[in-house]
């Protein structure tokens, strides 16, 4: 950058930026003695914001400070975007604040020096996400036990959740009964009653919880099933003959039987019923009209087998989630998301309007590749438009008696669930280790806690490369190291690498399995080992164009802060080394602008650098845009658009195309089902062979 630009940068901060811009202080930094006692904790505001909106921050120091200062800076991904002081006189806690750049989908990481004198003492870190909807990086948190609290107490969970950036929260059995959600009336709910397992659940806990919630950004999300009854729910008005049997002369009902003392088994009705679904929505109508919730997590229970109406014919269950769910949508209006228990149904829940994939990862998934596989599929099924949370529960068996999660067991499925672009369901008022949410005998340790957090910053931080319009990809490793590299699956006693493609990067993730005693995710157990930090793990990546720049992060280390690697390449080889790996590395390489192939003979899978969708333009439009794009090589293309809720709303391009630049016009009004778009976002994805990529459009009447 030159002089004129630098300058030109900076006056462009100081207007775009609350505190006045300094230049670099590090550099005047003669040692970095890292104390690592002096913060107690920094947190935002909010966990996740809009472009343009101000984050506030907040450290509380362990001691007060006197004499000292923060050197902050701002990334995203390993670029530097703007840095700033703060003087800490007499203090014990300080807050300061930035506003966000106005770009959308972006996630930031907060590198936070305390320096005295002229030595960087400690460091923290902490991420921001800029995303105007939840649903494009939805990371799942969930609350289930609603006693009478206190407002510091709920306040207290909130936050915590809101630290490892918790974006929206299912509220798991806070409802009355199955059938009829809310007790009592919108206008006079009861202000406590008993749920399923006979526990007390007050009204104003719920309450206090969802608008604590919100105060944060977070969205709160209704828990219900979609066939769920009480045996007497036919006093409610649910009769028999909605119900599901498991022979043609409904005399066996299809139920889960539940623990003595509960309140009721479960019996389920036909979701297909049409009668029962409007019941349902009713009784649903009144918990939104009653309680501020943001929308319904839709529960079920899996693959029934063979089941039967109460006229004997023969009902497919996964068949009715799609009509059940827009049902639903229309009715109620609000966001859905539907448990998809070991995928059973997924290809018609992706089909309705829900905001993201969640799948409950259940008996024969166990191992690691089968979790990929899930993730892998979900992906593909919803042409990269829906993202994907899993329920998966580490240390099951452990979980009946009180104890504490096996952290290399924890680390090792969240660093394979985050490195493959999903996110995983286990944060709450405790950790999950068991279906029944409420189960809380399992604790998580101070160390785990504290790394945890540098996960999800890490999630957050590096989103962009994560989950975002990435494609998985063939890149051939090799290394001198005295280690085995496994692709796919990953296997026992060798470092995993898992390889993706965005735009002018590669992104390889490490993963050290050299010591893993299992390849099962569920560390039933909590018998999974504490893997050996590696040192200096030279790579060999084979590439199809000029590096620019190598660069690593990782959340186990220097809080998941991004180092550039040094590097050589020879030809279509560029060789590195890791300097150390403990659990997860994320590697990521970069290459010139004005990339020309080197090997002309490389694999079409490693082409994706190649391929460019352009912005549309005018952006924002209306009524008529243009989309460009370039193809390197001939491949069927499919250009789609679709709605915020992942619906196709017209196919611009679906055919076999040479090599070339192509430009297509996208006109509003003349769309899927021939209706006028409302104004607001929209998304543009093209797939081309293995290449896919997607981009945002605004509609502005």
């Amino acid at each position: 950058m030159t002089i004129i630009k630098k300058i030109f940068f900076i006056f462009i901060l100081t207007i775009i930026c609350p505190f006045q811009f300094v230049l670099p202080k590090l550099s005047d930094v003669n040692t970095f003695i890292r104390v690592d006692n002096y913060f107690n904790n920094v947190n935002t505001d909010k966990a996740r914001y809009s472009p343009g909106d101000t984050v506030n921050f907040n450290i509380v120091f362990n001691n007060q400070m006197s004499g000292a200062s923060l050197l902050v800076k701002y990334f995203h991904l390993n670029d530097e975007i703007f840095e700033q002081t703060i003087d800490l006189n007499q203090v014990s806690n300080v807050s300061w604040n930035w506003k966000t750049p106005q770009y959308d989908f972006r996630g930031y990481l907060v590198e936070i020096f305390l320096i005295q004198g002229n030595q960087i003492v400690d460091q923290t870190n902490i991420a921001v996400d800029v995303s105007s909807t939840w649903n494009y990086y939805p990371r799942y948190g969930f609350l289930s036990n609603y006693p009478s609290l206190s407002q510091d107490s709920i306040q207290s969970i909130i936050e915590t959740l809101n630290r490892y950036h918790i974006n929206g929260i299912q509220f798991y059995d806070w409802q009355y009964k199955h059938n009829m959600p809310l007790d009592g009336t919108p206008q006079d709910p009861a202000p406590y009653w008993n749920d399923i397992a006979n526990r007390t659940v007050y009204f104003s806990t719920v309450k206090g919880f969802i608008d604590e919630a919100h105060k944060f950004n977070i969205k709160t999300m209704a828990y219900n099933l979609l066939y769920g009854a009480y045996s007497n729910a036919y006093l409610d008005g649910v009769p028999d003959q909605w119900g599901l049997y498991k022979d043609t002369n409904h005399q066996n009902r299809w139920m889960y039987s539940l623990p003595s003392g509960w309140a009721s088994n479960l019996y389920f009705m036909d979701p297909s019923n049409k009668a029962w679904q409007a019941y349902l929505f009713t009784q649903e109508k009144k918990v939104f009209e009653a309680l501020p919730f943001d929308g319904w997590h839709v529960d079920q229970v899996g693959d029934p087998g063979t089941v039967y109406n109460y006229q004997g014919q023969s009902v497919n269950v996964a068949n009715s989630f799609r009509d059940f769910l827009q049902t639903a949508k229309d009715s109620l209006s609000v966001p859905l998301v539907m448990n998809a228990v070991n995928q059973y149904g997924q290809s018609d829940i992706l089909k309705a309007p829900v905001d993201f994939l969640y799948t409950e990862v259940w008996d024969p998934n166990t191992s690691f590749s089968d979790l990929i596989n899930i993730i892998v599929k979900n992906n593909t099924l919803s042409n990269g438009n829906l993202k994907t949370v899993l329920a998966a529960y580490v240390n099951y068996n452990l979980s009946n008696n009180p104890g504490f999660f096996n952290m290399p067991g924890v680390l090792f499925l969240d660093a394979a669930i985050f490195a493959a672009g999903a996110s995983h369901i286990e944060l709450g008022e405790h950790m999950l280790g068991n279906e029944y949410f409420p189960n809380n005998n399992l604790k998580m340790s101070d160390d785990l806690q504290r790394k945890l957090i540098n996960y999800y910053d890490f999630m957050v931080a590096y989103e962009n490369l994560l989950r975002d319009s990435v494609s998985m990809k063939q890149i051939n490793i090799t290394s001198t190291s005295n280690y085995h590299f496994s692709f796919f699956p990953p296997a026992q006693g060798n470092i995993w690498y898992l390889p993706y493609g965005k735009g002018n990067r590669d992104i390889i993730h490490f993963i050290n399995f050299v010591k893993a005693n299992s390849m099962g995710w569920r560390d039933a157990n909590g018998t999974q080992t504490t893997p050996d930090t590696l040192l200096n793990i030279q790579i060999t990546a084979c590439v199809a164009a000029k590096v620019s720049r190598v660069w690593l992060a990782s959340p186990d280390f220097e809080d998941g802060s991004p180092e550039d690697l040094s590097f050589t390449q020879q030809n279509d080889s560029v060789i590195f080394i890791i300097p150390k790996l403990n659990y997860w590395d994320m590697v990521v390489i970069e290459y010139s602008d004005s990339t020309t192939s080197i090997n002309n003979n490389s694999n079409k899978n490693n082409l994706g650098d190649y391929f460019k969708l352009q912005q549309n333009y005018p952006n924002p439009f209306n009524p008529e845009t243009t989309i460009d794009y370039q193809l390197p090589f001939g491949s069927q293309v499919v250009l789609k658009v679709y709605d915020i809720l992942g619906n196709n709303i017209a196919t611009l391009v679906n055919k076999e195309q040479r090599p070339g630049n192509y430009e297509v016009k996208f006109n509003s009004q003349l769309n899927k089902n021939n209706k006028q778009l409302a104004s607001g976002i929209y998304f543009y994805t093209i797939q081309a062979g293995d290449y896919i990529e997607t981009k945002k459009l605004v509609l502005l009447k």
